[in-house]
């Protein structure tokens, strides 16, 4: 899928076991991220941040294998799903304790599902479907929805906006007490300063070979330390030091400085997608119309080029999946993306009722500076095109708690992954931050999630996709590849979306 990311990463797990024999305990990490994260709750948030940081510390009842299959973590096996596909039965692992040495067993997993029902964007997205989540004996759970739901696993299986599993009795909203399962827990959080956890050495690892996030986990590191570094540059700087062991997000076009430093460049290439999310439920983007003059003036190429310099890093496409994935379609692109229009747009503008200029704010950060690089780029287009441009500069952790208010943002520039299950994109659940909801996407959400057959589930996804260009509730810049950098001492690291530090250590 990510093409040299992926096959360096299966190349990697593939030898795990071997690798294991020769590792030892010991040693601390400092991890560079691009800032603070706005919480440790990966449920409120489906910050990429916060899901690499907390998946070290609370886990899900499944996860992905290198081949994104859903696959058992705290669940013993795979659900049994009944006939009609609306009854799932989820058996738990036995022996496995919290941080706070409670055993984990199902009234935990009742109570955590009905607090990400109640909280999480994805447990939102489904929960006026589930009927029912309940604990048949102490290591079994049952949940019932009111019509099948091809994608629950999945959606239980993923890291952000993520159906952690906490103690029944520290369910709070906010969360007071950081208490998971993982292979670390929580020893200090000094902000602005660092998130220091450490091993949890109660942990119970599961017995399979390690797969991507599946299988066993270990956690050989003593400690590991996540130190905000919002400026681009100074991790790069930091990289080239040698200064940390692992750093996250590079911009691409420095690869070059990562030759013969102290770091090691690590390259996904095709990573994921970069987006102009809309806020659909108030201001002047609420209007469609207004959204598809936003559409119609933009150049995505030139707005890539902007961000990332040399192609091969980029490309300018429309579509929702790369080449090589199943859900793969080009339905309703052409005249939706890269349309470069400001004639076009101004048009559109003028059969909406608005004459220029029409105010529009933009918000984005420099902790990821091709975000910024885009918003700038998208900025010039706009004002061709009649738009009043306001740019909001933040750092990243004040974005994610801006956005939440519809008041306060029209556009903000993010990015995602490829995901294995495209029920998981965000923007299709309609409480989510943009707050796309119209008929017609419900319709065509409940076509794409109502059965198994993939043939269907494809050709349902191509008519979600064409609502997407149709209605525009983002505007999908392109695919990009990532840069980050690790130390050669690291040991059993495999490159991922959300990097991960159990099953690494450190050369003596």
């Amino acid at each position: 899928m990510r093409k040299l990311g992926l096959l360096t990463a299966l190349a990697v797990m593939s030898a795990m076991s071997v690798a294991h024999a020769e590792q030892q305990k010991g040693g601390v990490i400092d991890v560079a991220t691009i800032g603070e994260p706005p919480t440790l709750d990966a449920m409120v948030t489906s910050t990429d941040l916060v899901g690499m940081i907390s998946q070290h510390i609370f886990e899900t009842l499944y996860t992905f294998d290198s081949n994104w299959n859903v696959a058992p973590l705290l669940a013993e096996g795979l659900p049994e799903i009944s006939q009609d596909g609306s009854v799932y039965t989820i058996k738990l692992r036995e022996g496995v304790t919290f941080h706070d040495k409670t055993a984990f067993d199902s009234a935990d997993v009742v109570a955590s599902l009905n607090r990400w029902l109640k909280l999480a964007g994805r447990g939102k997205q489904i929960a006026p479907n589930v009927e029912q989540v309940e604990a048949v004996d102490a290591l079994t759970v049952r949940i019932t929805m009111a019509q099948p739901y091809a994608a629950l696993p999945a959606l239980l299986a993923f890291n952000n906006s993520a159906a952690i599993m906490i103690p029944s009795e520290k369910q709070a909203d906010p969360m007071t007490d950081v208490v998971g399962t993982g292979p670390y827990q929580l020893k200090e959080r000094k902000p602005d300063q660092y998130i220091q956890l450490v091993r949890y050495n109660d942990y119970k690892p599961r017995s399979e070979d390690a797969s991507g996030y599946a299988g066993e986990r270990y956690a050989f590191l003593d400690e590991i330390r996540f130190v905000p570094a919002p400026d681009a540059s100074t991790r790069l700087e930091g990289a080239v030091a040698g200064q940390f062991a692992y750093t996250d997000s590079i911009p691409v076009e420095q690869m070059d400085r990562l030759t013969n430093s102290k770091s090691e460049a690590v390259l996904l290439q095709n990573f994921g997608w970069l987006m102009m999310r809309m806020n659909s439920k108030q201001g002047v983007l609420a209007d469609m119309k207004v959204r598809k003059a936003v559409q119609k003036a933009l150049s995505e190429t030139d707005m890539l080029a902007a961000a990332f310099g040399d192609p091969k890093f980029y490309a300018a496409d429309g579509s929702m999946y790369p080449e090589g994935y199943p859900w793969r379609t080009d339905v309703n692109v052409e005249g939706n993306y890269d349309v470069a229009d400001p004639d076009a747009a101004k048009a559109v503008l003028a059969d909406a009722g608005l004459a220029p200029p029409v105010p529009l704010r933009i918000l984005t950060s420099r902790q990821y500076e091709f975000h910024y690089k885009i918003a700038l780029v998208a900025a010039e287009y706009l004002k061709l095109a009649g738009f009043d441009v306001k740019m909001e500069v933040v750092d990243w952790a004040t974005l994610t708690q801006r956005i939440q208010n519809p008041e306060l943002w029209d556009i903000f520039i993010t990015h995602s992954p490829f995901l294995p299950e495209p029920a998981l994109i965000n923007i299709l659940s309609p409480s989510t931050v943009g707050w796309w909801s119209t008929p017609e996407i419900a319709s065509a959400m409940t076509a794409l999630t109502g059965t198994t057959d993939q043939a269907k589930r494809v050709a349902a996804f191509g008519n979600v996709q064409s609502l997407i260009m149709e209605q525009a509730p983002m505007i999908k810049v392109g695919n990009f590849s990532a840069l980050s950098a690790k130390s050669p001492a690291m040991k059993g690291f495999w490159p991922s979306p959300w990097p991960s530090f159990w099953n690494v250590s450190l050369e003596n």
